[in-house]
């Protein structure tokens, strides 16, 4: 048996529209059983299919069409349609399970221009299979990507109770942006992985901020956002962003601040949850048991 481990992903990170992610230690768990007649996937939520018609197993199957159906065990704590790679992770977990149970030998990029054409960006799946910060592009019908390693950053979520669809969130955006508008996203887009990457993270946070491309359509979905930085605009924190296509917003934070900013939150939004986030560092991993 195995257990093939995806942890969730924060997209769209500060100004890195469908381009920056990072991993963060929420998990998807799939424990690999027994070969059986028809795939069953155990788990305890209510609104998934237990069967192929799962997103798990269907990616599997595309994956690889020779598959052997199995039994498999779930389970998660990455909470839905929030913004934070729920979906990735599903994505992940299907192809790692073809990789194992086919023996694809896939490599790491493989995997990633894979999960690219199933999830149609890779700022969430990259870092979900990799770890950290991942900075891609899709280009040409192929995905470039870096990883950045980022020390000394701890994640505060306000993930809200209320979902908000992916669909509804792409919905308010603009078809096109002018030069101008493009020319500056771009260039604080820039500035940003330059600082990030070289670890010059106090310096951040004014250019974390200033997204031009989703959080101006979004916010009105998502009124924590501009709620969060006023609250915060006196806290020593790198940055509040809209995590993925929301509802959950992101603020980045020293370690010596998580327990300060948490509490601020806290009392701020007692109906929301509120929860630290350490970056993963690993990826997917696959555990082998005995």
């Amino acid at each position: 048996m195995i257990t093939i481990k995806v942890p969730a992903t924060s997209a769209n990170m500060g100004v890195g529209f469908d381009s920056i992610g990072i991993a963060v230690q929420l998990y998807l768990e799939l424990d690999v059983l027994e070969e059986t007649n028809e795939w069953i996937i155990e788990h305890d939520i209510p609104y998934l299919p237990n069967n192929d018609r799962n997103l798990i197993i269907q990616i599997a199957k595309r994956t690889c069409h020779k598959l052997k159906p199995h039994r498999l065990r779930m389970r998660t704590n990455i909470p839905t349609t929030r913004g934070l790679g729920s979906s990735s992770s599903a994505i992940i977990a299907g192809i790692e399970l073809a990789n194992y149970l086919g023996n694809l030998n896939l490599s790491i990029d493989d995997k990633i221009q894979l999960a690219t054409k199933y999830e149609g960006h890779p700022d969430n799946v990259a870092p979900a299979l990799i770890g950290n910060l991942v900075i891609s592009a899709a280009m040409n019908k192929r995905v470039f990507w870096s990883k950045v390693y980022v020390n000394h950053v701890v994640g505060v979520a306000c993930i809200p109770a209320k979902p908000l669809s992916t669909k509804e969130s792409r919905g308010v955006l603009p078809d096109m942006l002018s030069l101008k508008e493009a020319a500056k996203g771009s260039a604080i887009s820039n500035v940003f992985v330059s600082q990030i990457a070289r670890g010059y993270l106090k310096y951040i946070r004014h250019i974390i901020e200033s997204d031009v491309f989703h959080e101006p359509y979004r916010k009105h979905l998502v009124p924590e956002l501009v709620q969060i930085r006023e609250l915060l605009k006196k806290e020593y924190t790198y940055g509040t962003y809209l995590s993925g296509a929301g509802p959950t917003v992101m603020t980045l934070v020293p370690p010596q601040q998580v327990k300060k900013i948490t509490h601020l939150l806290t009392e701020a939004f007692p109906e929301h949850d509120i929860v630290p986030l350490e970056i993963d560092r690993t990826g997917v991993q696959i555990i082998y048991h005995d």
